[in-house]
């Protein structure tokens, strides 16, 4: 078992360790393999198709499973490399450490929002974004979307909001449930309810890749599913006898019974049902 820690308590040697292990995953090609199958399974609730990974109940445990196998990929490379963390609410600014020139870079320049610090920076010849992302091939971010329409980040009383609800999810298990810690967390705006929240607002607020279905591109990517999973966690410690739902498909005829995944409904592409990722304390604990 292994330890994910909060990325403000790593050392110089833990940054300096997971930097290299993503930058040779990007060498070799597997990086970018990790980013295509996020692309393939950001499916909006509007396609007639299955969707796992978004506006679903399945978004936690599904995402679980895409961070672990991303994480294994690491330890590949190197054996004591694992995800740590970014906690929004506490490193919410512009010049929290993880945007630090020796870990993740900072902001992008004003203009193209090119990101020009940090081993991620197009310059320095390790980071290539995609093509079908954007026009460019370098990494683009765009803190708190400054100008006419601004976004900031998720504050301790909003997520503390959402871990008061003691419902997993709730019908019709997709962007507009209104109800349910599932949609709570993940964040999708609801007219004349809420507005954009959590996790969407963290990808909102980074810009660049990490605002659209390509968003691994920006390795903080993996940082901030890694707080959205300890979220998770502790919602199901405070919650013990709360379920996953629905813990079966929907039994009501209508679009999303073939597209929402129950309990023990094996979750493409790993064949992985919800059931087997609902207790990680074998593979690994947080800090």
């Amino acid at each position: 078992m292994y330890t994910r820690k909060n990325q403000r308590d790593l050392t110089r040697t833990e940054k300096r360790r997971l930097i290299d292990a993503i930058l040779k995953l990007k060498r070799s090609g597997r990086y970018d393999d990790f980013v295509v199958m996020h692309r393939e399974y950001y499916v909006m609730d509007t396609e007639r198709r299955p969707r796992p990974a978004h506006m679903t109940s399945s978004f936690f445990p599904w995402h679980r499973q895409y961070l672990l196998e991303f994480e294994k990929a690491l330890q590949r490379v190197d054996a004591g490399v694992s995800v740590p963390y970014w906690d929004w609410t506490q490193d919410n600014r512009t010049t929290s450490s993880l945007w630090a020139e020796d870990f993740l870079g900072g902001n992008g320049r004003p203009g193209d929002r090119r990101v020009t610090t940090g081993p991620f920076a197009y310059a320095a010849g390790n980071w290539s974004v995609g093509r079908g992302v954007t026009d460019e091939h370098y990494l683009t971010r765009n803190f708190g979307r400054p100008g006419s329409d601004p976004v900031s980040l998720p504050t301790k009383n909003d997520v503390a909001r959402a871990m008061k609800d003691p419902v997993y999810d709730t019908a019709p298990w997709n962007s507009i449930s209104t109800e349910g810690f599932r949609n709570r967390v993940e964040g999708w705006g609801i007219r004349d309810v809420r507005t954009v929240g959590l996790h969407n607002r963290v990808h909102q607020w980074v810009g660049g890749p990490m605002a659209g279905a390509a968003s691994p591109e920006d390795p903080v990517f993996w940082l901030h599913h890694s707080f959205i999973d300890l979220l998770w966690d502790r919602w199901r410690k405070a919650h013990p006898k709360s379920a996953y739902l629905p813990g079966r498909k929907p039994a009501s005829p209508g679009p999303d019974r073939d597209y929402v995944f129950g309990l023990d409904e094996a979750m493409p592409p790993w064949g992985v049902t919800p059931r087997k990722l609902l207790d990680h304390s074998k593979t690994y604990r947080y800090a």
